[in-house]
């Protein structure tokens, strides 16, 4: 492996095979010789809320933080959740330090401080995670499935996440969406 994508973003092209990532934008939370590990940033899950997750296990939710978007992070391990996170948290011991400063964990303690509106300054909760094999996610990029690029504080906390953040994702390279082809060539 001659480059580490931990940090960054991934934005798939029409060249993606996998409807499941069509127009898919995922942070990558670890990348390595063993595989790589990211989660889905503009797909909410349909009529799931912060509340209903957090009423299921039990704790109590803020108004302000109950009608928050609950993301699809991929179709891996789809009851585990996931918070992606940046500053302000010494409530969990356990997360996992990112570049850029952000944290991702899996711990309740950090649930039960966003809920009370004592968490991170900027967080997401995905459920389930994308994951790829030794060399699986390098393959795809050599198969133009994946663009790669910085992730920005506002591609990755976006308030109301959905399909504006591919388009703007592809337009913090220079990419206009339209002039994407779903063949690929090589010169």
């Amino acid at each position: 492996m001659d480059f580490d994508l931990t940090g960054k973003l991934l934005i798939s092209t029409p060249s993606m095979g996998d409807r499941r990532f069509s127009h898919a934008i995922i942070y990558i939370c670890a990348h390595s010789a063993e595989g790589a590990f990211g989660l889905v940033l503009n797909r909410p899950v349909p009529r799931l809320t912060m509340g209903t997750v957090l009423d299921q296990i039990g704790i109590a939710c803020t108004p302000e933080r109950e009608e928050a978007a609950v993301l699809s992070g991929g179709p891996v391990e789809t009851q585990r959740g996931f918070v992606l996170h940046q500053g302000g948290s010494p409530v969990d011991d356990t997360a996992q330090a990112l570049p850029e400063g952000l944290l991702l964990s899996a711990s309740t303690d950090i649930l039960r401080a966003i809920a009370r509106g004592e968490g991170p300054e900027a967080w997401l909760l995905a459920l389930g995670y994308s994951g790829w094999g030794p060399g699986q996610l390098e393959s795809e990029i050599g198969q133009n499935a994946w663009l790669t690029c910085e992730a920005s504080r506002s591609l990755i906390f976006d308030a109301q996440p959905g399909e504006h953040q591919w388009n703007a994702a592809l337009r913090s390279m220079g990419v206009d969406p339209m002039s994407l082809s779903a063949v690929a060539g090589r010169a």
